[in-house]
């Protein structure tokens, strides 16, 4: 939803879903990704990009036929694991000179909870606003 143009050459833009649906309701649901894939299996190789931005879904409550079930798609039950893995695995594929940009909402979860599952803070961002952007470098490599 952040993106002026989804097909900006640089950018590689990835989601597992693959889905087209007009709603009743008026909303346009359009997830086409250049590349199907679980951010928590990236099929990229190690230290392949410059930059990450890893945005996954904020829910854990919606429900499953909802709009916002289906556009933005939800967390399973086991959340903390889910993030985790994805965060690790952007990272993986981060050069050492790397960053990750990191979109989050506090509606469902709040953000320091899952600063605490990432296992590291942020350099810089957004503190006060309800969707947080942060910025991570890769470290230790």
């Amino acid at each position: 939803m952040f993106w002026y143009d989804k097909h900006e050459p640089h950018t590689t833009y990835i989601d597992k879903r693959i889905k087209f649906e007009k709603l009743s309701t008026g909303h346009l649901i359009d997830v086409n990704p250049d590349v199907q894939a679980d951010f928590k299996n990236l099929p990229f190789k190690d230290c392949e990009f410059d930059l990450v931005v890893f945005d996954p879904p904020h829910l854990i409550y919606a429900g499953k036929e909802s709009w916002l079930a289906k556009k933005y798609g939800v967390l399973p039950a086991n959340w903390e694991d889910e993030l985790e893995a994805g965060f690790k695995e952007c990272m993986r594929v981060l050069k050492p000179t790397g960053s990750l940009i990191f979109k989050w909402s506090d509606e469902q979860i709040k953000f320091g909870q899952v600063i605490k599952v990432l296992g590291q803070q942020p350099i810089f961002g957004d503190k006060r606003a309800k969707t947080k952007w942060s910025v991570f470098i890769k470290g230790g490599d």
